[in-house]
């Protein structure tokens, strides 16, 4: 099996593509896989078990395909999610997509990367979609996000703003996925002010909004004014526990202001609706291939903050960050993914 082709992709770009056939003995014609005229694309998603209104990931992929619904026409697109209560919910959801003859499922988190390169062995001819990780195969397209980097800006934010020079992450179950934001937001902080201590503590869950909100309550406890989650669902509970403390909380993943709007300063952003759009949009020009793994940058607009930081961000804190988020396009400023990057940068 080839390896993939690594690419960086601009959000406003389509992929590049074209389907690849494989053995099953499931009836699919060329001109459905081509998505030609006169033929209904058919992409549907798996959430995992923070389910579609998570106010995260798996509500911002929802998004991206009810936007391509919407664009195309329910003539030319169909979608449909299932929704994952528990981990073993994930290979039978993918199969009965797969029975179902939609043309693309995508799975909604690095939780589904198993599942996803089971299935893509088992239904070869199958094309596949995968969020936050990787699956090395032909007829899966892996989406990735420097999450980092968007982190690592609100971590800039959150050191200018701290009053207590203390601040908090909490995430979801550990990762790679979450090391990105864990320290990337850790180096962003560090960055604008040395001084400030980050407090850290995982939920093991992405589902459970009252231990999100009991952790961010315990964090405001020891003198924390500003807290990201990184953890789906359990980040609404950290925001609810920030609007009855008079704290501050940072979003993640789509705008979450709207749940506490003096509250949320900004959000870690990753655009997963514009991602699964294009997706969307490359299957029904004729023009998707899988097997690529997907990049989506700062340069390309693929990661950043919330557009509604302005609201809560004083004017010369914004220009610190669009200040550093140049030095990063450039290269000048490498943000650590994991643990032994951020120690080498920082703990010499």
């Amino acid at each position: 099996m080839k390896l993939k082709k690594l690419i960086a992709l601009g959000l406003t770009t389509v992929m590049t593509t074209g389907m690849l056939v494989g053995c099953s003995s499931k009836p699919k014609s060329d001109e459905s896989a081509k998505g030609s005229e006169g033929k209904i694309t058919k992409v549907a998603m798996v959430t995992d078990t923070g389910g579609v209104n998570d106010e995260s990931f798996n509500q911002s992929a929802w998004s991206g395909l009810e936007k391509a619904k919407k664009e195309f026409g329910e003539d030319k697109v169909d979608v449909k999610y299932l929704e994952s209560k528990q981990d073993a919910d994930y290979v039978p959801n993918i199969e009965t997509l797969y029975e179902e003859g939609y043309d693309i499922i995508i799975g909604v988190g690095f939780k589904l990367q198993p599942a996803i390169e089971e299935a893509s062995k088992n239904y070869p001819e199958q094309q596949f979609a995968l969020i936050d990780s990787v699956v090395e195969a032909e007829n899966v397209t892996s989406l990735l996000f420097e999450d980092n980097v968007s982190s690592y800006l609100t971590g800039l934010i959150a050191g200018k703003m701290t009053e207590t020079n203390k601040v908090g992450f909490i995430g979801g179950i550990e990762s790679e996925v979450l090391d990105r934001f864990d320290y990337g937001f850790q180096a962003g902080v560090k960055d604008s002010n040395p001084d400030a201590e980050v407090l850290r503590q995982y939920t093991n869950s992405f589902t459970d909004s009252a231990k999100g909100k009991d952790i961010a309550a315990n964090m405001h406890n020891k003198n924390a004014d500003i807290i990201l989650t990184a953890a789906g669902a359990c980040g609404i509970g950290a925001i609810e526990a920030a609007k009855e403390n008079n704290k501050k909380a940072i979003g993640v993943d789509q705008d979450q202001n709207a749940l506490a709007p003096e509250h949320v300063i900004t959000s870690a952003m990753k655009n997963i609706d514009a991602a699964v759009f294009n997706l969307v949009k490359s299957k029904v020009e004729g023009n998707y291939k899988g097997g690529e793994t997907i990049v989506n940058t700062l340069s390309t607009g693929g990661v950043g903050v919330a557009p509604t930081t302005d609201k809560n961000v004083p004017p010369d804190v914004l220009t610190y960050v669009n200040e550093m988020s140049e030095k990063v396009k450039s290269g000048e400023i490498k943000v650590p993914q994991n643990k032994e990057e951020f120690d080498a940068k920082y703990n010499k």
